[in-house]
């Protein structure tokens, strides 16, 4: 005999409102919330415009320079981030590689979107990350939300997001961009707040204002935890990407949602590599800096 027969019926099911309440709860808060937002369309516009420029530029500058010229560029970058010239080879066999399979363009769309996203998330993140190091009350109030943004689905970011701003590249890069700024946020918190009190106390004894110790003493000890949250956010930047193509985004995320859409293996997988190849190189290139950075710290606090 099934329990539920013998116990009362509230006890089997859960006591929820209706149908009917539930629908028109949700349809009046959807309402309120799209007048609201059409209320200040014009305010929204002209907040995103700037960046829908920037992007639109960096866009431009990626996919329309001469490749040699950006693959030049990148390999100077890779190298004197990593001072390693296994990464650097690694680096160049893997854009020439995506170069051959025709991929180049996207490729170049999609590092656009990343490089914007990254920026982004680091000025946003940082000051956010300092100000939890310096107050116990923000920290308590922030991470919270932090905990709320790293478990939420990365497709529930899309909602609101389109809500609001409307099918674009902007939206896209808005939702890639609270997705990736948790770890940014938390690790600046986490590496200020590992600073050595001893060291912070001697600054304190030469005089150091707090502007003077945070900037001279904190941050710099700070940089290579810093750095792993960087890296972090270009890893979930890459992750994200193709949920945004959803609203828009182009580039290879794009591609991968053609290619689940019609079933293409070759092209899904052709596409997954080169995602994988640019978070391979941006991972490996952050955390050699890093360590750089580390042992940096390491010699002027010894």
């Amino acid at each position: 005999m099934a329990l539920c027969e013998v116990l009362p019926g509230f006890l089997c099911k859960f006591p929820a409102f209706s149908d009917n309440s539930i629908r028109m709860a949700r349809k009046s808060i959807d309402d309120g919330f799209k007048a609201l937002v059409r209320s200040y369309i014009d305010i929204i516009d002209a907040a995103v415009q700037p960046l829908q420029v920037f992007l639109n530029f960096l866009e431009r500058l990626f996919v329309t320079s001469p490749w040699p010229i950006i693959l030049l560029a990148m390999l100077a970058i890779v190298y004197f981030g990593s001072r390693n010239i296994r990464i650097t080879i690694g680096t160049a066999l893997s854009m020439l590689a995506i170069g051959l399979l025709g991929l180049w363009n996207d490729t170049m769309v999609t590092l656009a979107m990343v490089t914007v996203c990254t920026f982004i998330a680091i000025i946003i993140g940082i000051p956010i990350g300092i100000l939890m190091a310096r107050s116990d009350r923000v920290q308590s109030f922030v991470n919270p939300v932090l905990d709320v943004m790293q478990t939420m689905p990365s497709f529930v970011y899309l909602i609101p997001v389109v809500m609001i701003f409307g099918i674009g590249k902007v939206p896209g890069l808005i939702a890639v961009v609270i997705y990736a700024v948790p770890p940014m946020i938390r690790l600046t918190n986490l590496g200020i707040r590992l600073v050595d009190k001893e060291v912070l106390e001697a600054a304190d004894a030469f005089g150091s204002s707090s502007w003077q110790r945070l900037k001279n003493v904190q941050i710099p000890l700070a940089l290579p935890t810093i750095m792993a949250g960087i890296n972090q956010t270009i890893m979930m930047s890459l992750a994200m990407v193709v949920v945004a193509s959803m609203v828009g985004v182009g580039g290879l995320g794009k591609n991968v949602l053609q290619a689940i859409n019609n079933q293409f293996f070759t092209v899904g997988f052709l596409n997954g590599f080169a995602l994988v190849a640019i978070a391979i190189i941006f991972d490996r290139t952050s955390q050699a800096y890093g360590r750089r950075l580390q042992k940096h710290s390491e010699v002027i606090h010894g």
